[in-house]
């Protein structure tokens, strides 16, 4: 039979241990940038600034949806 030392001291331990393996599940936040323009979204040339904007993250590693979040106002 076991030890009724060791039944608590492995209970104390297993309570001890358990926030630590909530803290690693947590989802990584993602960045969000902010796109900030005087014109209107319904501007011709909006879409192609906007456009201009993501690319130039791209070409820098930034990929919207994936590992950065843009928000145009």
């Amino acid at each position: 039979m076991m030890d009724r030392r060791a039944f608590i001291s492995g209970i104390t331990l297993a309570v001890l241990a358990a926030p630590l393996v909530g803290d690693a599940q947590q989802a990584a936040k993602i960045p969000r940038i902010g796109f900030l323009s005087p014109q209107s979204p319904l501007d011709p040339g909006m879409p192609g600034r906007l456009g201009a904007f993501r690319q130039g993250l791209r070409e820098l590693g930034y990929v919207e949806g994936q590992n950065i979040a843009i928000e145009s106002r």
